[in-house]
């Protein structure tokens, strides 16, 4: 990181930034062009897990390409100053690369929509019908780097 004052290390604060964020940002990779698309996610043992329809742009490129990165962040606010220039941004944000495998075994989909579900319901205890968790497509993404990052704090 180019300014490595603005970096955190501390891991029990990036934990805390991905279990604040309410929304994660995919970045996929398709023959050299970037695509991104924002999620709602899960977090749990060092990895991500999101879910989507079985069909669609995402799922076809995490099909070739199972490189991701992602990013999340809280506490946005924009920081004014008289002077245009010293306008600036207070954030805590994290970015991680990683690797996206499709999750296919149907106890552990209905786990990984819990682990979802519990970010933003406060519970972990719902039942999926079997005939729900064929339809939809569960992706697990195993984080390999991880680093934190704040500003105007």
């Amino acid at each position: 990181m180019r300014r490595s004052e603005k970096e955190i290390k501390d891991l029990e604060i990036i934990e805390s930034i991905m279990k604040g964020a309410l929304e994660c940002r995919i970045g996929l990779c398709e023959d050299n062009k970037p695509y991104i698309v924002p999620m709602n996610f899960g977090y749990k043992d060092n990895c991500l897990y999101i879910h989507s329809a079985l069909e669609g742009k995402k799922i076809e490129i995490l099909k070739k390409n199972n490189n991701v990165c992602f990013e999340v962040d809280i506490k946005n606010e924009v920081v004014k100053a008289n002077n245009p220039c010293g306008w600036s941004m207070k954030y805590l944000s994290v970015i991680g690369f990683g690797k996206a495998y499709f999750v296919e075994e149907l106890t552990e989909k209905a786990e990984a929509l819990n682990t979802i579900m519990e970010k933003y319901s406060g519970k972990a205890d719902f039942k999926f019908p079997e005939v729900a968790l064929k339809k939809v497509a569960v992706i697990k993404i195993e984080i390999e780097e991880i680093t934190g990052k704040k500003s105007n704090d």
